[in-house]
C-alpha cells in the first residue's frame, strides 16, 4: 500500500505558519491513530496547514468528521465497512485506509470480500480487482506488523 510522503513540517511551519489550533496536535492525531493505527500523510498535511491558517475551520472539520463517521446507529466496524465499499465504488484511494480501519474494528476477511463482491455488482471488474489488491495489501501490512511484534 503506497501512501504519499508525509509533509515537511519544518517547511510548513517556516512558510505557512505554526499549528495554532486550541486542541493540541497530539489530541487531533490520536483519533486517527486509534482508528487506523497511524496518521495518514494527507491528514497530517491538513492538520498542519489548516491548523496554522484556519484553526476554526479545522475544529469544524474534525467535529463534522467525528459526528458523521461514528453514527450512534452503527458500530465502528459497520461504518468502516460501508465507507470502504463507498470509496471502492469510486475507486478512491482512501478506501485503503478504511479497509485498515474496518479490520482494526474487527471485520473478517469474509466481510471484507463481501463488500468487494457487492461493489463488483455495480462497478464491475475494476472494483473487484482493486478491492482484491487492497485486501492483499492490508493482509501484507498485518503480516508485517505481526512479524515486527514477534521480534
Amino acid at each position: 500500500m503506497q501512501l504519499p510522503p508525509p509533509p515537511d513540517k519544518n517547511a510548513v511551519e517556516a512558510l505557512i505558519g505554526k499549528y495554532a489550533d486550541s486542541t493540541p496536535l497530539a489530541d487531533r492525531e490520536a483519533a486517527y491513530k486509534e482508528l487506523i493505527g497511524f496518521v495518514p500523510p494527507r491528514i497530517q498535511s491538513r492538520l498542519a496547514v489548516t491548523g496554522a491558517l484556519d484553526p476554526e475551520l479545522l475544529r469544524m472539520q474534525e467535529e463534522m468528521r467525528l459526528h458523521a463517521m461514528y453514527p450512534k446507529c452503527f458500530d465502528t466496524k459497520t461504518a468502516q465497512l460501508m465507507l470502504f465499499g463507498m470509496l471502492l465504488l469510486d475507486l478512491n484511494d482512501a478506501m485503503q485506509l478504511h479497509a485498515i480501519a474496518a479490520r482494526r474494528a474487527g471485520a473478517s476477511w469474509e466481510e471484507m470480500q463481501a463488500v468487494v463482491s457487492l461493489a463488483f455488482l455495480f462497478r464491475g471488474l475494476s472494483a473487484a480487482n482493486r478491492g482484491a489488491e487492497v485486501l492483499a495489501a492490508v493482509a501484507k501490512r498485518e503480516a508485517e506488523e505481526a512479524a515486527k511484534a514477534g521480534k
